[in-house]
């Protein structure tokens, strides 16, 4: 499955095994004592996520996740820039970039599962985002990093804002942080330990850029050129050690984009201080007017579009010749679930792809989801990898507790989490021999239980009420190709899609701090 070539499970793995066969033990060692974690907290989500879900609700959250995204950052930091905020746009860049990055190298790292659907029910308006390992949560690392950066610019004294602005900002920040890491939960994406350390993580980046955040804009506008080729060089180290996931994760993906956005931010920063063209960056709204202020919006956003539309095919159809020469130099370093140049001969010309920034072809789908925010996706069952290993695992791990316990046909006992007690399938099968069960017993029976009847995703109308849980089925899915064959399969990445990435999202910065500022001076749309 490595290259998308081939959708059953490696031969010879048992589910239970996959991790340790793939990870070393230094990686593996601290995954296996998080897991259990992991597992513990599932059916105490679920018994939220029951309790609280509404129509309304499940709209509000997810749309609300659209905004703690890396997409939605990339489409509206670059107005930060445009509309004379440069300083809190690069802190912003800063603490983005090193959000994706690390929460994607843990991740990676890591390799711990999203908590198992079902119990739970994900709530989603992206397809791409099950992809993902669930530990640490980006979404709470992205939103808590710039939520506390904003509140320690709004509570510096040198804010110049008025008393009821302060106040009005303050309020929407701790809003719109409370509504992503709840969401997170709510939507059943992520668990309290994933939302947790995600926040504490983006706690720690927003501290560290408001410390450091100004001596590394003051090293960079003092670099000579050698200082600014050494911070390329280690943003490129970083991307290089990024680990290797077991299962096709794109969190790489999104690392390599953020760190080529990080390569422009600092070249277009010092280029700008070293030049005489330092004043075209600079703007003043009374001096430049409300429709000149739209129509910079407007151009700056076509250029970054217009840049991916044509650098993205162009590099994919020129690198592939030069990748397979250094090739047959050995000087290509190979990375997993990424095929080699000498291994296909074109690169098709639309990949569908988990893009930081959407292409023109993708903008239609965006307004459309703005224009309905109701429109939701509601999936019961694996999705992933990673969601089908764990089924298995989870699976597999109550069967043999259940030998453990007796003989091959003795019932499966499943101890309730909440209160510690136990039932077996045969009293589940006649409710009338056993006791009531709890909602907490009832979620942690349906761990383990997803297969491919219950791997539905729907489009959710305004009128219509929450998905049911499904039944409880002990013979479900018991075949483990039938886990995997309807999880979604990735697709065939090519090794020159990531210099493409880096070179694409490299300009894009570029263009926002320095290309599109010189552009507006030159065609009148800059303060005068």
């Amino acid at each position: 499955m490595a290259n998308g070539k081939n959708s059953e499970p490696d031969a010879g793995l048992k589910s239970l095994d996959h991790y340790r066969n793939k990870l070393p033990p230094w990686r593996y060692w601290p995954r296996q004592k998080l897991l259990p974690l992991i597992r513990y907290e599932t059916p105490y989500l679920a018994w939220f996520q029951g309790k609280i879900r509404t129509p309304a609700l499940d709209s509000y959250f997810a749309f609300t996740a659209n905004l703690g995204t890396h997409t939605f950052f990339m489409v509206f930091l670059p107005f930060l820039f445009w509309c004379g905020h440069a300083s809190l746009g690069r802190g912003m860049v800063h603490l983005l970039a090193s959000g994706v990055f690390f929460s994607g190298f843990i991740k990676d790292l890591l390799c711990l599962p999203r908590p198992l659907s079902p119990p739970l029910q994900r709530i989603t308006m992206s397809g791409s985002a099950a992809l993902e390992y669930g530990f640490p949560s980006t979404h709470s690392t992205n939103a808590v990093s710039v939520a506390v950066y904003a509140l320690s610019l709004l509570n510096s004294s040198e804010s110049t804002l008025s008393p009821q602005a302060n106040i009005f900002l303050q309020s929407i920040t701790y809003i719109y942080v409370i509504s992503i890491v709840l969401g997170r939960l709510y939507c059943g994406m992520h668990g309290f330990f994933d939302v947790t350390i995600g926040s504490l993580l983006g706690a720690l980046l927003a501290y560290l850029q408001h410390l450091f955040g100004p001596l590394i804009d003051e090293y960079v506008l003092a670099a000579t050129g050698k200082g600014v080729t050494l911070v390329i060089l280690v943003i490129l180290a970083l991307v290089r050690i990024h680990p290797e996931p077991v299962d096709d994760c794109p969190c790489f993906d999104d690392s390599v984009a953020f760190a080529g956005v990080m390569v422009g931010a600092q070249v277009a920063y010092w280029h700008l201080a070293k030049s005489t063209i330092e004043d075209a960056a600079t703007f003043e709204f009374t001096g430049v007017g409300p429709v000149r202020t739209a129509l910079r919006l407007v151009i700056g956003v076509l250029l970054l579009f217009t840049w991916r539309a044509i650098m993205k095919p162009f590099l994919l159809r020129v690198l592939p010749p030069i990748f397979r020469g250094l090739e047959k130099l050995g000087l290509i370093l190979p990375r997993r679930f990424f095929t080699n140049a000498s291994q296909y001969t074109t690169v098709p010309s639309q990949l569908k792809d988990h893009e930081v920034l959407p292409g023109f072809s993708e903008i239609p789908s965006i307004i459309t989801t703005i224009r309905h925010p109701r429109r939701r996706a509601i999936s019961v069952g694996p999705q992933s990898e990673a969601d089908a290993y764990e089924t298995l695992a989870y699976r597999e791990k109550r069967r043999r507790e259940s030998l453990s316990t007796g003989n091959g046909a003795s019932p499966v006992r499943v101890t309730d989490v909440g209160g510690g007690h136990s039932a077996s399938i045969s009293e589940r099968e006649h409710p009338k021999l056993s006791r009531k069960q709890s909602k907490l017993h009832e979620y942690e029976n349906m761990m383990g239980t997803g297969a491919s009847s219950m791997a539905t995703s729907v489009d959710v109308g305004s009128q219509e009420a929450t998905v049911p849980f499904p039944a409880f089925d002990p013979g479900i899915g018991d075949d483990e190709q039938d886990v995997f064959s309807q999880i979604k399969q990735p697709r065939v990445r090519y090794d020159v899609e990531v210099v493409t990435k880096l070179v694409v999202y490299s300009g894009i910065a570029w263009i926002v701090m320095e290309g599109a500022p010189l552009l507006f001076d030159q065609i009148g749309l800059a303060a005068k």
